[in-house]
């Protein structure tokens, strides 16, 4: 079966390795995979594509064609806007960061306040706010995107992320910020390997059941009473984490599960 690895052209670059490995263990589950960039179209003899990218219009389009997209544009949509996963945890009943449209100033009844881009990724468009002023400031470098606002947490900078293949969690890691309240690792945080409570892995599984995922992250963060509270569901995850703390073969396990979605659709 004939596949393509779709990433944007910046992304593919800082991911090399990663493509190099997903298409090695690709051939190993007889499966002949290639990278797709940019705008470069999808040649017709794809049967599946490994979306590595944040346009769900453009993965909703190749479903259309029939092409089977992992993950599936809704998990894409769903969690690349952080309203739409608040709104999924309400219905799933899981514990989450109470999450706001924020349109002005006067939305805001206390502080500090977490200011975050809906659909922003790796913590570069959340914002610490605590006076009206700096909150006015960061709604004027975004003037044509949707914000939200949140109640700051204290969590001593740290959450941890959950990775999902299918409907399994494979691995966990505890991400601590660096003189910053964002612990994201790209951000210059650091990252260890996390033991899953079953709570957490329960919630964990029922949001991968509910979004028919493929592989994930899912976020969460515990507060100063000890409840684990969803923060964001991460589609494209990553992987460099789970490989720095763990023996797990990412690539290979991804492939595999890609396989076997393939075989059963056939």
């Amino acid at each position: 079966m004939k596949g393509y690895i779709y990433y944007e052209e910046e992304d593919s670059m800082r991911n090399r390795w990663f493509i190099d490995e997903l298409i090695k263990e690709g051939a190993a589950n007889q499966l002949v995979v290639e990278l797709l960039t940019g705008d470069a179209e999808l040649p017709n003899d794809a049967t599946f594509v490994f979306y590595r990218a944040r346009d769900f219009e453009k993965s909703q389009r190749w479903e259309q064609d029939g092409i089977v997209v992992v993950n599936r544009s809704e998990v894409n949509r769903v969690a690349n806007d952080k309203l739409q996963t608040f709104q999924l945890a309400a219905l799933l009943g899981i514990p989450s960061i109470p999450t706001r449209r924020l349109d002005s100033a006067q939305d805001v009844r206390q502080y500090p306040i977490v200011i975050k881009t809906t659909d922003g990724h790796g913590g570069e468009e959340v914002h610490l706010c605590k006076t009206k002023t700096e909150i006015e400031h960061v709604i004027s470098r975004y003037p044509n995107r949707q914000l939200v606002m949140q109640p700051y947490i204290e969590n001593n900078s740290s959450d941890v992320r959950l990775y999902l293949i299918g409907e399994e969690v494979v691995g966990a890691v505890k991400r601590t910020g660096v003189e910053s309240f964002k612990a994201n690792v790209g951000l210059g945080g650091t990252a260890e390997r996390f033991e899953v409570p079953s709570p957490l892995r329960e919630f964990a599984v029922k949001i991968a059941k509910a979004l028919k995922s493929d592989y994930i992250g899912v976020d969460f963060i515990q507060n100063a009473e000890g409840v684990w509270l969803l923060n964001e569901i991460e589609d494209p995850v990553g992987a460099r984490s789970l490989y720095e703390t763990s023996e797990l073969n990412v690539a290979r396990e991804v492939m595999c599960h890609i396989h076997k979605k393939l075989s059963k659709s056939l």
